[in-house]
């Protein structure tokens, strides 16, 4: 009985080790989507905003980083403060407990802060796209910092907290990687914060085509490449759920892009290569919180809905009069929308097909629309009063001459000649 109960504890140590690895190879996946995100921002805003854009997502990794170690933790998965909405920052500050415990740093705990941490890092980054060609560095520090203070680590909590968080514990939402956390929540923040600062000099339709079309494809790949680990890692085990987030992350875009494209075609009359990497990104979105959830065909079927639908939703800021400079809602909180709500009818063994009940679609409902109002009345407050205070906004004679170098006193590109 000893030798089999040691055998036994021997396999527990290994696989927690195993997952343990598998977290902190998806945490470092993860992290590398924010580069991503920066490359595919970069590439579609003017030649000289590429460095604003770029900087706005770096901002985000070194200040969130931070934030994330000192108190966010806490708020996000500390212990209860107030029960089913939010924990104790002072539980986990600095990330001391799970450093110093009395065996040493915990590895599983300390694996899952860093996995969690790229999490709040990249939903951030997100935003920026809502605003580009026109924001002030410095003031989307202050947002950024306050915004994920307020909505994003207090959201982590409803959502991610499995064992008391009110989505999962009391509703049973399902929300595997972040569709309610990550994407509506960037999406509905980046709508509030288009519509406080107001639209860029000459909006219209058509008005800026990508300066660098090649960064713009870089990015996307970059972001596929690393959501293996965003959706996959959530798991935080290596078993078959992970697995099947994998299949269902590589099924899910590969039909979303051929949704945008058909659309696109239709629609313009041409397919380009900024409508495939806007579908993989959109069929990425929606299949994230579903990606454990769902077989493998009605993931295709959700890819090709998704990219057909946020192909034709990124032209609602032209018919609705806000400037979204690079569709972050058309993609992430339609997408997201898209992907949460899909789940009620088509996820296995809890859906509408297979149960014949309506409870979870209302659920997944609930926790779609209550993260999405909250974080835009919050971003909404938040930047009226950056905007009133300090300024938000450049001047519109410096957003002609180029944020680059009013803001960053650099330019993206400097050709010299001999």
């Amino acid at each position: 009985m000893l030798l089999h109960t040691a055998a036994a504890a021997a396999t527990y140590d290994a696989k927690g080790s195993v997952d343990s690895l598998w977290l902190l190879v998806a945490a470092a996946l993860v992290l590398l989507m924010t580069p991503g995100v920066a490359f595919f921002y970069g590439g579609m805003v003017r030649a000289k905003s590429v460095i604003s854009m770029m900087m706005m997502s770096f901002g985000a990794m070194a200040l969130v980083g931070v934030l994330w170690v000192l108190y966010g933790y806490g708020l996000a998965f500390g212990t209860p403060l107030i029960p089913h909405w939010l924990g104790n920052p002072f539980s986990q500050l600095g990330l001391t407990a799970l450093a110093t415990g009395s065996g040493g740093p915990n590895l599983g705990g300390l694996a899952f802060a860093g996995f969690q941490a790229t999490f709040a890092i990249i939903t951030v980054a997100l935003i920026s796209g809502a605003i580009a060609d026109r924001a002030k560095f410095g003031s989307w520090m202050i947002f950024a910092g306050l915004w994920v203070t307020i909505v994003y680590f207090p959201v982590a909590y409803w959502v991610f907290n499995l064992t008391d968080g009110w989505a999962p514990s009391l509703l049973k939402v399902n929300d595997f990687a972040g569709g309610t956390a990550v994407h509506i929540n960037a999406g509905a923040a980046g709508l509030a914060l288009a519509l406080v600062l107001g639209k860029r000099v000459g909006f219209q339709k058509g008005m800026g085509k990508p300066h660098n079309v090649p960064l713009t494809l870089l990015g996307a790949a970059l972001l596929w490449f690393g959501w293996f680990g965003f959706n996959s890692g959530s798991e935080a085990a290596v078993d078959g759920i992970a697995a099947l987030a994998w299949i269902n992350t590589l099924a899910a875009p590969a039909a979303a892009t051929l949704g945008w494209l058909i659309v696109e075609k239709i629609k313009d009359g041409k397919p380009t290569s900024i409508g495939a990497a806007s579908g993989a990104v959109a069929g990425l979105v929606a299949i994230t919180p579903a990606c454990n959830i769902l077989t493998p065909g009605w993931a295709i079927v959700l890819g090709l809905l998704a990219g057909a639908v946020c192909a034709l939703a990124i032209d609602l800021k032209f018919k609705l009069g806000f400037d979204d400079s690079l569709d972050v809602v058309g993609i992430h909180l339609v997408g997201g929308l898209i992907g949460t709500l899909y789940i009620g009818i088509f996820g296995t063994g809890i859906g509408l097909i297979d149960t014949g009940s309506f409870r979870q679609l209302g659920v997944q409902a609930i926790a779609a629309f209550g993260v999405m109002i909250y974080s835009f009345v919050i971003a909404w407050l938040l930047g009226m009063a950056i905007q009133k205070t300090i300024g938000f906004r450049i001047k519109n004679e410096d957003e002609v001459a180029g944020v680059d170098t009013v803001v960053h006193g650099e330019e993206g590109y400097s050709l010299e000649t001999v």
